[in-house]
């Protein structure tokens, strides 16, 4: 009787693990999502790079990412202005937050529910609380702000005004503006290094990479880039991401069809990796394998192979290509 209840409870204990094996699978389901502002689909690509298919959304999709639960994908519906949360597993609509002047990009604070979001068209950030849908905070900034981005311990929040070459400076505690940070011509992106040290952001008219001291609020370095053959005006930086190690950071260069290889400890372009036209998003795998790029004027997706630096595949996704989530984390 006793090996027989322990037969049972065996059985039991193994269905249980396979049940959460199988929500462990689920909850990494390895898509990719992409934001396609002219077509206003998201694109859906496998772990495997295949595209299975896509979904109609708001109008102007651009800013993506998903809640920390990865069980929904957020994302900014610039002519609609409205946020809009997607069920990861089924793609469907499961909340709109409208009356969101149109949102460009966000980053979610620590605490989960305040998304700090780019209000294009009001040259304002505002604080949306997801939970309650409630805009809690404005903060006026330069005109068109893009780039947004909170620091892991939610005590900043950084945002980028392209037209008037600044990085506001919002200390969360405060709700106050509390910098104004002169940058290279019209920023618009941000990378944090991993020891929470420096802020990079890309400046696009410039051609280059602004870095700033977190400690002291202030520009202390400059990445300039240019492959050969371009044109410095053509040199179009906008997204920009650096690998957990704190080694790599990688640009894309708009107008100049090219991702910038940055030895981030040297400060210095050490390759040029040839993408589709005119390359703005970036994100790479949770295992930093792989590159994607959103090339905006070709509408695919450039497929990299970080250890070769070479380009896997180029995959057609909707028409001007924005943003990209990866559901692997």
């Amino acid at each position: 009787m006793q090996l027989l209840c322990r037969s049972k409870v065996s059985t039991i204990l193994v269905m249980l693990g396979l049940c959460l094996a199988a929500s462990v699978d689920a909850a990494q389901t390895g898509l990719v999502f992409v934001s396609n502002e002219r077509s206003n689909t998201i694109t859906i690509l496998n772990s495997a790079d295949e595209v299975v298919g896509s979904f109609k959304t708001c109008g102007r999709p651009r800013g993506l990412r998903l809640t920390p639960d990865r069980k929904q994908l957020i994302v900014g519906c610039g002519s609609d202005d409205t946020v809009a949360l997607y069920d990861v597993a089924t793609q469907k609509l499961t909340r709109r937050f409208r009356n969101i002047a149109d949102p460009e990009t966000f980053d979610l604070h620590p605490n989960g529910h305040d998304l700090y979001v780019s209000n294009e068209d009001d040259s304002e950030a505002t604080v949306l609380n997801l939970q309650t849908g409630a805009v809690t905070a404005r903060f006026p900034t330069g005109a068109e702000p893009e780039g947004v981005l909170i620091t892991p311990d939610g005590r900043y929040a950084f945002v980028a005004s392209e037209a008037a070459s600044l990085v506001h400076v919002i200390e969360v505690e405060a709700q106050k503006i509390i910098k104004n940070i002169l940058v290279g011509t019209r920023p618009r992106r941000f990378a944090l290094s991993p020891d929470g040290h420096e802020l990079w952001v890309s400046a696009e008219l410039s051609g280059t990479v602004d870095i700033i001291d977190i400690g002291v609020l202030k520009v202390v370095g400059t990445v300039s880039f240019l492959p050969r053959g371009m044109r410095r005006e053509n040199v179009t930086p906008v997204d920009l991401v650096m690998t957990r190690d704190g080694q790599r950071a990688y640009v894309a260069l708009g107008r100049a069809n090219h991702v910038g290889v940055v030895d981030v400890p040297r400060r210095k372009v050490i390759d040029y990796i040839l993408v589709g036209r005119r390359p703005w998003g970036l994100r790479l795998t949770k295992d930093e394998r792989k590159l994607y790029v959103a090339n905006g004027l070709s509408d695919d997706l450039s497929i990299i192979d970080t250890t070769t630096g070479r380009v896997l595949k180029s995959v057609p996704v909707g028409m001007v290509p924005y943003a990209i989530a990866v559901d692997d984390d």
